[in-house]
């Protein structure tokens, strides 16, 4: 069973945390690892991108001569992919990339992340996370005293002057623990999170 610190918010450790092997001593499996984020990308395409085929550009209704006798390559419309403002071969059109993951692959491929994070000591937990006012400053003070730089925020409630103070920050994301996914915890170098949240992840994930 693995054991982490914890730190306040001024970076003192103020005790220790057993964690739950279950969760965060997991077998690490980089082919779930890897399909999570390829689907987490393939999520998020747009996929409006459309460009109009032959049969769909203005022009074109007739034969631009005729087929034998002037000298020319035979041409059966000046809309064909060949001409100047025709049509594309194979437009891409509007399309739905998405794809679906097993809940137990989902599950398998988010384990293994956090234990290699925690096995990287980059896993930092923090028994609270509480500022009394919207202060970006302070919440920068919290991460130098931590020593983080590019970190994922992990917090147990939606706390309004913590997750606002964060927002500013270019290299701080902050996330509940019914919205952390595999790409966010690769993507950030450190993950912070609360003492409370820990226990809400081994609750649902263990």
């Amino acid at each position: 069973m693995a054991s982490v610190a914890i730190y306040n918010m001024e970076g003192n450790e103020v005790g220790s945390l057993d964690l739950n092997d279950a969760v965060f001593g997991a077998k690490i499996n980089d082919h779930l690892v890897h399909m999570a984020v390829v689907q987490y990308l393939a999520n998020k395409r747009q996929g409006t991108q459309k460009a109009k085929t032959r049969a769909e550009v203005s022009g074109g209704g007739r034969k631009p001569w005729r087929q034998k006798g002037t000298g020319h390559a035979r041409q059966g419309s000046i809309r064909a992919p060949q001409w100047k403002g025709g049509g594309v071969v194979f437009a891409p059109v509007p399309r739905d990339y998405s794809f679906k993951m097993n809940k137990k692959e989902k599950r398998a491929a988010l384990k293994s992340v956090l234990t290699s994070k925690v096995n990287e000591s980059k896993f930092i937990v923090v028994d609270e996370l509480k500022l009394d006012e919207i202060k970006t400053k302070r919440f920068v003070e919290v991460l130098n005293n931590l020593k983080v730089n590019k970190a994922l925020v992990v917090l147990n409630d939606n706390d309004r002057n913590v997750i606002l103070s964060a927002r500013n920050i270019p290299a701080v994301k902050t996330a509940l623990t019914n919205t952390i996914n595999v790409y966010d915890i690769l993507k950030y170098d450190t993950v912070v999170v609360t003492k409370d949240a820990v226990a809400t992840i081994e609750e649902v994930y263990a």
